[in-house]
């Protein structure tokens, strides 16, 4: 308890002397981040959920629920954004620099800051506090509207939002364990879903008649064009649909594993080994022979 306690006072005393050293940027309760091609259609409305059903990763509205991107990104979307097609959204130096709102309680601020030690722990990528002065980084705030948890899909350029709704009454939203703070961060990073994969159906199966009808579309897979992968299917992924998303009915599932005995798809406790290979795989972290074992080894052993 008291090791937590100093965790939060010192968290809180960096916080402080950030702001004093500049003034954050102004931040809208009410945001409009982008969604790929114009066909209304598509936009996605959340009041088509059933009112027992709720998940703060479908609730923001998005593409596939939680990511925000123009139709530039969706023509080339798969595991990872193509670096040889957009080198501009990848994060420099595999730097990420980040504010946490001052909005968080102090509890919600350390929840966030164990996600970014994660990342930083089990990858070549550094998320760092904001100087003040780099011109892209990532604004990690309780955005209002909308609503839940979401974020950009890699580098946008500028101030960046990640949204992370905290604890209400209705429950835990985005904040209760580090797991979806972790996965918004990793969409930031560049990644999708991983059921989008263009070998999925080898893998799972999606249920069609229990998907509420505007979101089938959430469950499109990627072009083998466009895909490319260096690791297996991954049912433990954080960034994998869990069973019940966009459901029409509580208890009817929308994926299922098709492998026997019931395999659990999706979680968001922490970054599952395959998570870990991607995303290193991603950043080129294994491209240094010296780092290479280092980070092959912290992905087995620390892989949820």
């Amino acid at each position: 308890m008291r090791d937590s306690c100093l965790v939060i006072l010192a968290l809180l005393c960096s916080l402080h002397a950030t702001f004093a050293r500049f003034i954050l940027p102004y931040v809208p309760e009410n945001v409009d981040p982008p969604l790929p091609y114009q066909d209304p259609a598509f936009q996605n409305d959340v009041d088509d959920v059933p009112d027992d059903y709720f998940d703060p990763e479908v609730a923001p509205g998005l593409f596939q629920g939680d990511m925000a991107m123009n139709d530039e990104i969706y023509n080339y979307w798969r595991v990872g954004i193509r670096w040889d097609t957009f080198p501009e959204k990848l994060w420099k130096n595999r730097t990420v620099p980040y504010v946490i709102s001052p909005l968080y309680d102090a509890s919600d601020t350390v929840t966030i800051y164990q996600a970014i030690r994660t990342i930083n722990f089990m990858t070549c990528v550094k998320f760092v506090p904001w100087n003040g002065k780099s011109k892209d980084y990532l604004l990690i705030w309780p955005i209002k509207y909308p609503r839940g948890c979401w974020s950009f899909v890699g580098r946008f350029g500028g101030a960046q939002i990640v949204s992370l709704e905290p604890p209400n009454q209705r429950g835990p939203n985005c904040l209760g364990t580090e797991g979806r703070a972790i996965h918004e961060l990793m969409h930031a990073l560049g990644v999708f879903h991983e059921q989008s994969r263009w070998d999925r159906d080898k893998f799972v199966k999606i249920h069609e008649e229990n998907i509420i009808p505007k979101f089938k579309s959430n469950f499109d897979k990627q072009s083998l064009e466009n895909t490319t992968y260096s690791f297996e299917y991954d049912y433990d992924s954080i960034m994998h649909y869990g069973a019940g998303f966009f459901s029409k009915e509580k208890g009817k599932p929308t994926i299922t594993a098709k492998m026997p005995g019931g395999k659990r798809i999706g979680q968001r406790k922490g970054m599952s080994k395959g998570d870990c290979l991607k995303l290193n795989d991603l950043y080129s972290c294994f491209d240094n022979p010296k780092k290479r074992r280092k980070y092959y080894n912290v992905c087995q052993y620390m892989g949820v």
